[in-house]
């Protein structure tokens, strides 16, 4: 008992010390402060306010017969049912149904959806009104609203009232993308809204919007969370933004224009690079498909506002690769959809590491076009046992030690001690890359161990050689398979299968055991399918793996 309560303090503390004074500040603020009261009446729609319609990519959550359905659950609209999970009903009161089709198809379940959330939903209580709930929907509304010739004065103010009390509650407790998406929406209503009120929240938008633009994409193009999902949804974000400026005869929106536009040209490069050959994400620290924008959504959007970098063309040698270092990932590229995805990025930002997994020096791998290694993805938020188990080093292609994760991942979105890592060698030649890297996310234990991982990749064949500094008790390494790659193992060597029937061999070196268990991987929310993984119990302080096809 005494040890509990004195990890769970020591958690705490080295989670807290990276924090900054503002999140503190605003975080006991909140706590005690009220929504003041605002008049929302006579609200008309600002004749400047222009927008394209954007690319429409997500279908509606929502059954024929009127039903939501996510993460494999399936209900009648009722805002605030508790017996469901959170992100569930969040996801609810997104009303991301209303840009589920394209702009100018307006049905009658669309206006009954939105009277419905006016009426079940009074100020300021239940999650919708939560300032990230709000930031969302306050999007999908004013698109929305522009595909409409006429709009019901309960929808303008309703939609001012939602502003303003986003406004009230702008989430400097939590920063990261949660601020960014509370700028979005701020400068987005602030534009659509006529009147002194609107100026207000487009000038606090924009200068929320004018710090965190510089501060989360990095030089590199990648989000500073190094998530690929949050990546690609910010990325959407930015369009949104552009569009918005592009069309709205704004002074304040045109002035920022090319900055923003540079921001998407970067970072679509950036995914362009971490992406497998399938055309979706990876799956390092809280990523899923079904959430955000997939490349070629954002590339189609990002064509129409003249923002589309050009593709790079291929270089000639038989591999190549791209050293991303200021977001801490690399790509392998073998050609003819074979690829390999590494990660040696920091947990960051240090301030706000809630999407942040125990996963340094993971890595995926395709061959053929095919998902051969994958992370184990994410299913759901809170902070129950699978959430943290996802979030584990456990969960990832990777070295355990003794049990341990290499960042304190703890609670839902918390990070204690967290592995530093360097990048100890990079180079390649026309036919070789090799990339090294150290963490000491494992120092902090009894016998300070650092792991080491190289990558050498080369025609047909990725070896990882994977070095624990330090006695331990157990050190393991997993390789999580996709669920379409079928794997048998015969004495010390290992056979792959794909589905169109190429052959894979993976053989281990000091290992004092090496076995295929039963798992689960997981590409959705609410989804969870059965997979195999590779377990290898280090016999020595080496462990030398190579995947040849």
């Amino acid at each position: 008992m005494r040890n509990t309560l004195k990890n769970r303090l020591l958690k705490l503390y080295y989670t807290t010390k990276m924090l900054r004074a503002k999140q503190i500040f605003y975080r006991i603020y909140y706590r005690f402060a009220k929504i003041k009261p605002f008049k929302a009446v006579n609200f008309t729609r600002h004749a400047a306010f222009n927008m394209d319609p954007p690319p429409f990519w997500s279908p509606s959550r929502f059954t024929a017969d009127g039903q939501f359905d996510f993460m494999g659950s399936k209900a009648s609209i009722d805002w605030n049912n508790t017996t469901l999970p959170k992100i569930w009903l969040y996801n609810l009161h997104y009303l991301d149904h209303l840009t589920s089709s394209p702009q100018g198809v307006i049905s009658s379940f669309d206006e009954h959806l939105v009277n419905s959330w006016i009426k079940g939903n009074p100020p300021y209580a239940g999650c919708g009104w939560e300032p990230y709930t709000l930031s969302l929907r306050i999007v999908n509304l004013v698109k929305w609203f522009s595909s409409k010739p006429v709009l019901e004065n309960d929808w303008l103010n309703s939609l001012a009232l939602q502003t303003h009390a986003l406004s009230e509650q702008v989430e400097y407790h939590i920063l990261a993308n949660h601020l960014f998406v509370n700028g979005k929406a701020l400068i987005i209503s602030g534009s659509f809204l006529e009147g002194a009120d609107a100026e207000r929240w487009l000038a606090l938008g924009l200068k929320i919007m004018d710090c965190e633009v510089k501060e989360q994409f990095l030089p590199d193009g990648a989000h500073f969370e190094r998530s690929p999902m949050y990546h690609a949804s910010l990325l959407w974000d930015m369009c949104d933004l552009v569009n918005l400026a592009l069309h709205t005869q704004l002074p304040s929106l045109k002035s920022r224009l090319n900055e923003w536009r540079l921001v998407i040209e970067r970072g679509i490069i950036w995914l362009r690079s971490i992406q497998h050959p399938d055309g979706e994400i990876p799956f390092f620290n809280d990523s899923a498909f079904g959430i955000a924008p997939s490349l070629h959504d954002i590339e189609q959007y990002a064509g129409l506002l003249n923002c589309l970098p050009k593709n790079e063309e291929r270089k000639a040698s038989n591999i190549s690769a791209n050293c991303h270092t200021e977001s801490g990932f690399a790509a392998i590229d073998f050609s003819k959809g074979c690829k390999a995805l590494l990660n040696f990025a920091q947990v960051g930002p240090a301030y706000q590491p809630g999407h942040a997994h125990a996963d340094t020096l993971s890595f995926e791998l395709s061959l053929f076009g095919q998902r051969i290694f994958v992370n184990s993805g994410t299913s759901q938020y809170g902070e129950d046992s699978e959430r943290h188990r996802q979030r584990s080093t456990a969960a990832h292609n990777t070295i355990e030690v003794d049990g341990e994760n290499s960042s304190e991942v703890w609670a839902g979105f918390r990070v204690a001690r967290r592995a530093q890592v360097v990048l100890d060698c990079f180079d390649q030649t026309e036919d070789r890359v090799r990339i090294r890297c150290t963490h000491d996310g494992y120092k902090r234990l009894k016998r300070k161990n650092l792991h080491s991982r190289e990558w050498v990749a080369s025609t047909n064949q990725l070896l990882i050689t994977d070095s624990v500094t330090g006695a331990f008790g157990h050190a393991i390494a997993r390789f999580f398979l996709h669920p379409d790659a079928k794997i048998v193992q015969n004495g010390e060597g290992l056979t792959i299968t794909l589905p169109t029937g190429e052959l894979i061999s993976v053989c281990i070196q000091g290992a004092a055991s090496v076995n295929v268990v039963d798992s689960t991987w997981h590409p959705e929310f609410g989804k969870s399918v059965p997979n195999q993984c590779i377990v290898a119990e280090l016999s020595s302080k080496t462990l030398i793996t190579s995947v040849t096809w």
